[in-house]
């Protein structure tokens, strides 16, 4: 199905797809984390967290940005701002999603600032997308994402830094294969999770980028399954990059009826906060 015009004063495209939520992505995201596929089985509620390959595009590689961000099947300016980190996401889950049901999935560009600072141009980019199963009438999941656009940093050598001792309440390490078994799922072809040549010389960081998806995923995770917390809603805030290879602590809070994860890097640098309510 082709991008079909916005019909809101934005201005901007909105895609629509339909997809259906297949048993096998489904499993292949359980082995992702290292979890039995043969439990999965079709008819069964998707576990929050796991609709992100969902939102997968189908961009042309031609039509890709220089860096290979695909922009999920939207048309993604380019604004002479080659670099793209996800600054954060709000995710809302409605209703429950079935293994094996046909999916209604909107996306589109919501807002576009410009801005012009000290450090020169850069933007900021909001994305909306909406899932619903086609047998209902009400959007089960709502998610925006906000990416900012910069210009190329000078490159330069990666720095080695030293482990630190155990810092949070669980440790996780994603690896090469992990980085490559999201991205594929998810059809994300941003170059800093894959090409590490390009992470490195284009734009002067020390290794691959762990997907900020991944990380949120891998929060998301250790709250079902160690603590039993099931996310109605989250929001996160990225504020430095993790890297490959690199330990990555979570520390949880309860406050009130929110729970707070804060995710730090192998240096004890604050990387991801996220705000969570139970379903």
């Amino acid at each position: 199905m082709n991008p079909v015009p916005d019909s809101s004063a934005s201005g901007f495209v909105e895609v629509r797809r339909t997809d259906v939520c297949a048993l096998s992505m489904v499993r292949r995201v359980a082995a992702m984390l290292d979890l039995d596929p043969d439990g999965i089985t079709a008819g069964q509620p998707l576990r929050h967290g796991w609709h992100f390959f969902l939102l997968g595009g189908d961009t042309r590689k031609s039509a890709l940005r220089s860096d290979g961000f695909p922009g999920f099947g939207l048309p993604m300016p380019d604004m002479g701002l080659p670099r793209l980190l996800l600054g954060g996401r709000t995710v809302t889950y409605n209703s429950d999603i079935l293994i094996g049901s046909e999916i209604e999935r909107t996306s589109q560009i919501v807002r576009l600032d410009r801005k012009e600072g000290a450090s020169g141009p850069s933007a900021i980019i909001t994305l909306r997308h909406e899932l619903r199963m086609t047998s209902s009438s009400a959007v089960a999941i709502t998610e925006t994402q906000t990416y900012i656009l910069l210009p190329l940093a000078k490159a330069a050598p990666p720095v080695p830094k030293e482990a630190r001792p155990f810092k949070g309440a669980k440790t996780v390490t994603p690896d090469e294969t992990l980085l490559f078994m999201y991205s594929a799922l998810g059809f994300n072809t941003h170059k800093i999770h894959l090409d590490r040549d390009h992470a490195r010389t284009i734009e002067g960081l020390p290794d691959l980028v762990v997907n900020g998806g991944l990380v949120t995923l891998l929060a998301t995770e250790y709250l079902r399954t160690e603590l039993g917390i099931v996310p109605g809603s989250l929001k996160t805030r990225h504020t430095a990059p993790l890297y490959c290879g690199r330990p990555i602590h979570f520390d949880v809070e309860h406050k009130g009826g929110i729970i707070a994860l804060i995710a730090t890097d192998d240096a004890g640098v604050a990387a991801m906060d996220m705000q969570v309510e139970t379903a």
